[in-house]
């Protein structure tokens, strides 16, 4: 891994990703560009309705007029906002410890610009929740799941709080997301000296597989140097992984976002989004 992209819109869940953001760039000797996308709706004044049939043409064009200079206003506080969250994120992550920092400023939409700098990125942050998360509790981010949608490259969603990772818990399938997470896992630092626990769950009671799957991934993870902690489960994957997280404190979850199911191409897997609402710890996900 050469190169994270942070998003971030200043809010809450943003800024504790630029904790988790900073300790996996130090495990990977990587370096950060952070990107910070102005909402073009946020400085829109201008697009009302014609009026001037019924306040007069003079009128009208008064408040043209001023509608005008609140635009221009609310970009340049705008503008200036972006530059302190920027310069805050930057300051955060070089005291910190990582060395290389980029910032980034766009006006638009994160969603229509996001394929530029996704290209560059070995890796994608982003909060759980945004600007916005205080009012929708136990909703995800508008623009997360478009964003793991549609990006090629393994997205970390990070929660409303920071915990020092010691446990880390992986959750596999035998489906191609869960392989190219499995070989990220064992093929960087990141993980090295933590400890690692692996399940997997039978579908549809089948149990061979499942455990020719977890004999798999454990082998695959005593090669990499690891001593994985391996349980294979039978029943409702959502709750047996939900438990298993809080019964074993496991601070960092890695698992594919799509299950088998064609029909889920155009939106993360429900087990995907029940976890991301359910679990309280950063969520790292593979395509």
């Amino acid at each position: 891994m050469k190169n994270i992209l942070l998003c971030t819109d200043g809010s809450n869940f943003s800024q504790i990703g630029y904790g988790y953001a900073a300790w996996i760039a130090k495990r990977m000797n990587a370096s950060i560009e952070v990107l910070y996308v102005t909402d073009l709706r946020k400085q829109k004044a201008t697009q009302t309705e014609n009026f001037s049939g019924s306040i007069g043409v003079g009128a009208y064009q008064k408040l043209l007029e001023q509608l005008v200079e609140l635009e221009s206003q609310t970009a340049k506080v705008n503008h200036q906002r972006a530059k302190i969250i920027l310069e805050e994120a930057k300051i955060f992550l070089i005291e910190n410890g990582v060395n290389q920092v980029n910032s980034i400023h766009r006006t638009g939409f994160l969603v229509d610009c996001f394929q530029e700098f996704e290209a560059k990125a070995d890796l994608i942050v982003l909060g759980k929740r945004g600007e916005t998360a205080g009012f929708a509790t136990e909703h995800l981010g508008a623009n997360l799941e478009r964003i793991i949608r549609t990006s090629n490259k393994p997205c970390l969603v990070t929660p409303r709080d920071y915990s020092p990772i010691k446990r880390v818990l992986f959750a596999y399938d035998g489906g191609k997301s869960c392989d190219k997470a499995l070989k990220f896992l064992v093929g960087s630092p990141t993980f090295k000296d933590l400890e690692l626990h692996i399940i997997t769950i039978a579908k549809n009671h089948d149990t061979d597989s499942a455990e020719k799957y977890l004999k798999a991934a454990e082998l695959k993870a005593i090669q990499g140097n690891f001593k994985p902690i391996c349980q294979m489960f039978d029943g409702e994957t959502e709750k047996i992984m939900g438990e298993y997280v809080d019964r074993h404190n496991i601070d960092f979850l890695i698992m594919g976002a799509y299950g088998h199911n064609r029909i889920r191409h155009l939106v993360i897997g429900s087990t995907t989004a029940q976890m991301l609402r359910r679990c309280h710890i950063p969520i790292l996900l593979f395509r």
